[in-house]
Order: structure tokens, then C-alpha cells, then sequence
């Protein structure tokens, strides 16, 4: 495992096993979105509803996974200056702010119906308000320089 925290060789591994990690993603995602909107039972208060939480707490688990994986990245980057964690939180980065927004915008269309309106300024909403916004720094930040000893 330590051969591939050299970017050539980690490269050449991802690109072989990328077809087949999209492949088996994309099977997986259908036949579990699939079962959670059509197969799965409607609860007994919140009837249909709660059909929104199958894709919104993912998506809010995932985005704050996403924040870990881009503070232990930039925690490896100022302490070994390893070029890969540089380009793994870039990429990381945009994956999670869309995780964020599909947090976001899923928990409105359940808000809607459960309270009455589309959002509530409470800490959770609020907190998933600002890891979108630190997503979308990080990413227009790392965008921002030429090179990564500018910025």
C-alpha cells in the first residue's frame, strides 16, 4: 500500500481500477435507490415522506466525511508536504460540497411538508449551511493560484 503514495504509480492504479469502481458504484447506487424509493415501506406519520431520508442522510453523513478526509488531507499536506494529499483534497473537495447541496436542498423538500416551510435557522441546518460554504472556499482557494506554493 505504500507503493501507491507515489503519485505516478497511484495514478497508474487508479486509472485500471476506476472503470470497475464506477461500474460497481453505479449498479449499487440504482438498486439502492431503487429500493428506497419504491420498495421500501411509507412510515406511519410521515407517510411518503420519509422516503427523502434514504438520499438526505446519506448525503449529510457523506459530506461530513468529506470534511474529515479534506482536514486529515490538509493536516498529511502541512506536515509532509506529500503532493498527492494536495491533489486528493482537490479533488475531494467538490465531491463534498456536492454531498452538502444534495443535504441541503433534500432537507427542504422534507421541511416543507413536516414544519410548515422550506427552512428553519436552526444549528443543524445551519451548521450543513457553513461546511457548504467551507466546501466551496476550499475549492475556489485551491483554484485560485497557479501553483501550490503561491497558496
Amino acid at each position: 500500500m505504500h507503493a501507491l503514495a507515489n503519485p505516478a504509480r497511484f495514478q497508474r492504479f487508479s486509472a485500471r481500477a476506476l472503470p470497475w469502481c464506477a461500474g460497481l458504484t453505479a449498479i449499487l447506487l440504482l438498486v439502492g435507490l431503487y429500493m428506497a424509493l419504491f420498495v421500501a415501506p411509507p412510515d406511519y406519520q410521515q407517510k411518503d415522506t420519509v422516503r427523502i431520508m434514504f438520499v438526505h442522510v446519506p448525503a449529510a453523513w457523506w459530506s461530513m466525511a468529506g470534511y474529515a478526509m479534506l482536514a486529515g488531507l490538509g493536516a498529511a499536506l502541512l506536515v509532509w508536504k506529500h503532493p498527492l494529499a494536495a491533489l486528493m483534497a482537490r479533488a475531494a473537495a467538490p465531491v463534498g460540497a456536492a454531498y452538502a447541496a444534495t443535504c441541503l436542498i433534500t432537507g427542504s423538500f422534507w421541511g416543507r411538508p413536516m414544519w410548515g416551510t422550506w427552512w428553519v435557522w436552526d444549528a443543524r441546518l445551519t451548521s450543513m449551511l457553513v461546511l457548504f460554504f467551507l466546501f466551496l472556499g476550499h475549492i475556489a482557494l485551491s483554484r485560485a493560484f497557479d501553483s501550490p506554493e503561491r497558496g
